[in-house]
């Protein structure tokens, strides 16, 4: 089965980027902020919902910036393979969740959710300077980290 995922790259005007960390199933990671396509979805739909549903932010999804085009198998499902596409965003309002400053700063809430979820999830910013492929966890983050890094002009993300 294949599992198409849509991710959001958000670059502020202070020049950091925002990733999400993670504890998902007792595994920590720290990745761009997105998710699932749905059935009967759009990709671009898909990311506002999921920007909305994650950090109740809505969001403008701008220039696309790469897709899989590789097989990459699903780190969490056996047998499934991945398929990821990037685009950038914009914030059309104010970031009102919790910012944390240090990687899976979980606060006690969060890790009383993980009890019975299994999943829970944490927001920060990384400044460009110090953003680069080791910053992220799974393997097609850390491509798209590099592509950042390497072919954009990094202060272009943010316009």
């Amino acid at each position: 089965m294949i599992t198409i995922r849509v991710y959001g790259i958000l670059v502020n005007d202070n020049h950091q980027i925002l990733v999400s960390d993670e504890l998902i199933r007792g595994m920590y990671i720290t990745k761009f902020c997105g998710g699932g396509l749905e059935e009967g979805e759009g990709t671009r739909d898909c990311l506002k919902r999921e920007f909305l549903e994650e950090m109740n932010l809505k969001v403008e999804v701008g220039e696309h910036i790469y897709t899989t085009d590789y097989y990459q198998p699903s780190a969490f499902k056996a047998g499934d393979q991945i398929l990821s596409i990037y685009y950038k965003v914009k914030p059309i309002e104010a970031i009102t969740t919790p910012l944390r400053s240090k990687p899976f700063d979980f606060d006690k809430a969060q890790l009383e959710l993980y009890k019975s979820r299994k999943e829970i999830e944490t927001f920060r910013f990384v400044s460009l300077q110090d953003f680069d492929e080791n910053c992220m966890t799974l393997p097609i983050d850390k491509i798209v980290a590099k592509i950042i890094r390497q072919n954009y002009n990094l202060l272009s993300l943010i316009n």
